[in-house]
């Protein structure tokens, strides 16, 4: 199989593009905006590649036969677009479609797109997990955009023909992970006192290597074609269980403090941090048995597992940068 993915220097993209190049039925491209350091060594690559209404596709596409699309506009912490919900369709809907026009052009099979579990909402209700026919309820301009291009994804393939294949996971971590998922484990490392002792929500959450894999399975299995698949780990956790799981992972004792639930939602909404708080308040739980009933597909790596080697990245990181910000400054080093 012959496969480009896009956003290949991304958080997923990156991984796997690593899993596929170690195998020997695949031949990969990656394609990125811009050239780093962090490909697997030997790659085909193609740069200057953002995911936009205007990019040429045409040479990266001869020959392939998937397409997996990681590139995306993600969550901005510090958003300064004055309509971000245009920005967001600018890439993640017009880009895309974009793209997937040229893929059916040029005659690629099959198009995975990398969607997201929030097009159903920031929450689910206690003991009913979200499900892939649950009605769309996006409420932030990124959820919005990709439920926008899986809408557009769905008509442009009906009428092309190319087989389509979408997968919704939810928050995703692993080596590398950044965002709010590194703050709280680098809140976890340095020991901070965390006001979630009380917390008895239900979160899915997916490893990037169960990610990776069950993005493979959907690359290859004959009846993943025309599937919307929600993806997780096996275990769901409360917040306080994910923070507990981060510091055995560390080698850490985890301080939680015992602070009411209605106390922090109402300090939330004082400081104008509700929707933060919610994340960590609220349940957001994924059904994953159709993946497992249709394709067989099931997490590989245990919750526990992929924490481990998350904190194992991030302990050698921290460790790497502090020895870098300690050595005298040189001449080689740039002064």
């Amino acid at each position: 199989m012959n496969v480009l993915i896009t956003g290949a220097n991304g958080f997923v993209g990156l991984a796997l593009w690593h899993a596929l190049q170690a195998r020997d039925d695949m031949q990969v491209t990656g394609s990125m905006r811009t050239a780093t350091g962090r490909v697997p060594p030997g790659s085909k690559l193609w740069t200057g590649r953002p995911l936009a209404s205007t990019t040429d596709w045409s040479a990266s596409l001869e020959g392939v036969d998937c397409v997996v699309n990681a590139a995306a506009r993600v969550h901005v912490l510090r958003e300064r677009a004055t309509d971000p919900l245009a920005e967001f369709r600018r890439v993640n809907v017009d880009g895309c479609l974009h793209l997937a026009h040229q893929a059916a052009q040029a005659g690629v099979r099959r198009f995975v797109q990398l969607s997201t579990v929030k097009v159903h909402g920031e929450s689910s209700l206690p003991g009913r997990p979200f499900r892939a026919d649950d009605a769309a309820a996006p409420q932030d301009p990124y959820s919005q955009s990709k439920l926008e291009a899986e809408v557009g994804l769905r008509a442009l393939c009906a009428a092309t023909g190319m087989e389509l294949v979408i997968v919704r996971p939810p928050l995703v971590y692993g080596p590398r992970v950044g965002a709010n998922f590194l703050r709280l484990l680098k809140a976890v490392h340095r020991r901070l006192p965390l006001p979630f002792g009380r917390v008895d929500n239900r979160r899915s959450l997916i490893y990037l290597g169960n990610l990776v894999d069950v993005l493979i399975t959907c690359m290859t299995h004959p009846r993943a074609a025309g599937g919307t698949w929600l993806v997780a780990d096996a275990e769901t956790v409360s917040t306080r269980e994910l923070i507990e799981g981060l510091a055995r992972a560390l080698k850490r004792r985890a301080w939680l403090l015992p602070v009411p639930v209605a106390t922090l939602e109402a300090l939330a909404r004082l400081l104008g941090r509700a929707p933060e708080m919610s994340r960590l308040l609220g349940s957001l739980e994924v059904d994953t048995t159709p993946i497992l009933r249709e394709l067989g597909w099931q997490a590989p790596v245990r919750l526990q597992d992929g924490l481990a080697d998350t904190a194992y990245w991030y302990r050698r990181s921290s460790t790497t940068t502090v020895a870098r910000s300690a050595r005298p400054l040189t001449h080689r080093d740039g002064r």
